[in-house]
């Protein structure tokens, strides 16, 4: 096919594949917040793997992308969409996977699963989940100070009362535990309202990392009583972004074999 052809057909492909991949394998979320601090940053751009929870549950440690239910306060104000290119803008970065967060997209990390007992604070201020205490140092660098009292209306003190986790619920609290506002205050978050997994800091390249699980949530215990029917936990990957590997290798496999084929009926390459 001529360039002026063939240009505007690969760039319809590679815009079809992009939104293909943003709903069903991969996305990137914009960080709005210093709720996560200084794990993530304010303006950094995570990568999020999607299909994850398709095939295990969330794991201890892991940092995850959530929508909030109606008890969960926007962490952001988002402002309408202002004039015809505004809104053309906004909603091809939403299919494409770059736009701004929604009001009610949250990032956090996972403290607690279905089952758990998690509680703040023993002896040297640390957070226990079935009686292990967590040493959360490598992650959480700005904590509450011990002497703050508990408040319901807002998460700003470090101690909070024994909880079990409901079934189907993940309890989850954001590294920068002074600003953040989590299931301290706005209670343990569904399953279901999982989005994915954040595995890794994409940009500024700067500020390129990998999203591992903490090794201190290795030594916590399991809960003593039966979780109504929750799947047992399933060993998580390094950094989440292996399970996607596989399919959009596929993906891509097929698509140039696709085009391999279609080349080949058309030219012959001389010996």
């Amino acid at each position: 096919m001529p360039l002026w052809q063939e240009l505007p057909l690969l760039l319809i492909v590679a815009f079809c594949l992009a939104v293909l991949i943003r709903t069903f394998l991969l996305q990137a979320f914009f960080i709005p917040s210093g709720s996560m601090e200084d794990t993530l940053l304010v303006g950094d751009r995570v990568l999020v793997n999607k299909v994850v929870y398709n095939m295990r549950s969330p794991q201890r440690g892991e940092v995850v992308v959530f929508r909030g239910t109606d008890r969960w306060v926007p962490q952001v104000d988002t402002q309408p969409p202002t004039g015809f290119a505004d809104k053309l803008g906004r909603t091809i970065g939403d299919l494409v996977g770059v736009s701004r967060p929604g009001e009610k997209d949250f990032i956090k990390r996972v403290i607690a699963l279905p089952g758990d007992r998690v509680s703040c604070c023993d002896d040297q201020g640390r957070v226990l989940v079935n009686g292990t205490p967590l040493d959360e140092s490598a992650y959480v660098l700005r904590d509450s100070p011990l002497d703050l009292p508990p408040n319901p209306e807002e998460c700003r003190s470090r101690r909070f009362e024994e909880i079990v986790v409901p079934p189907g619920q993940i309890f989850v609290l954001g590294d920068h535990r002074l600003v953040s506002q989590d299931a301290r205050c706005q209670g343990p978050v569904p399953i279901d309202n999982v989005v994915g997994r954040a595995f890794a800091v994409v940009w500024p390249s700067s500020r390129w990392h990998s999203l591992p699980v903490p090794e201190t949530f290795a030594s916590v215990a399991p809960p003593a009583a039966a979780t109504g029917g929750v799947a047992p936990p399933s060993r998580p990957t390094p950094d989440g972004g292996v399970v996607l590997l596989l399919p959009i290798a596929t993906a891509l496999s097929l698509f140039a074999r696709s085009g391999r084929s279609h080349r080949s009926g058309q030219r012959r390459l001389l010996p």
